[in-house]
This record gives structure tokens, sequence and C-alpha cells, in this order.
């Protein structure tokens, strides 16, 4: 249980530390949800944008081998593809970047969990700040 929490801390601090490093990136801060993203996630609740987030990285940015890698997330159309940019998680040469997770192989379940969990962090931010407004 301490190990859990230790790794727990560690992992949010890594999260809250690269948000940061992102924000500073003119390109990376550009991105924000527009009031349909926020429609959407009213409609469609919190739950299913995240299971949405593990569909889409499973299928886009999981596998060792991606065709089309840096041109598979669009820009608009869905909260998880915009949180996607904001958070350079949209690529694999991205990730690399800027997570530190090596390309030319498949994602493990705990990198997905990573990214997931990073893309919904952005997601909860935009949507309080929208709320807020």
């Amino acid at each position: 249980l301490i190990l859990k929490r230790k790794i727990s801390f560690f992992f949010y601090t890594l999260m809250n530390d690269i948000l940061k490093k992102l924000a500073k990136s003119k390109f990376r801060s550009s991105f924000s949800l527009k009031p349909t993203d926020i429609r959407y996630i009213d409609n469609k609740g919190m739950e299913t944008i995240k299971k949405h987030a593990y569909e889409l990285i499973e299928k886009r940015l999981a596998p060792s081998i991606i065709p089309n890698d840096g041109k598979q997330t669009p820009m608009r159309g869905h909260p998880v593809f915009i949180a996607q940019h904001a958070t350079a998680t949209c690529c694999r040469n991205c990730l690399e970047k800027w997570h530190h997770i090596s390309s030319g192989k498949e994602l493990t379940s705990q990198e997905i969990n990573y990214v997931v969990a990073i893309l919904m962090k952005w997601i909860a931010w935009q949507y309080q700040k929208n709320k807020t407004r």
C-alpha cells in the first residue's frame, strides 16, 4: 500500500511537471476545448470520454508500427483529439520527445494508462475552466 501511494504520488508529480512544461509551449498551449466540446462532455459524461480515450489510444497510438504516424490525430472532432495535441500525446514522435516513451514498440498497459490519465487530467482542467466562465 505504501509503495502504491509512492508510485501514485510520483505519477501525479510527473504529470504535473509535464503539463507545466507543455503550458510553456506556444503550440501546445494554443489548444483549448470549445463550447461544442464542453457540450459533448456534458452529454456523454467523463466516464464515456475516458472510455473513448482508451479506445482511441489503443487503436491510434499504442501499436508498434503506425503507418501514418504524425498524422493520425485530427485537430478537432473529439475532446480527446484536442487533448492529445495539447498534451503531446498525438503521435509517437511527440510521445517520445515530451514523455520519453520510446517509439517503435507497442505501448504497455501502464503506458496506455499514463497517456489516458494525462489526457483526462487536461480535459478535466479545461472542462472546469470553461464551466467557471
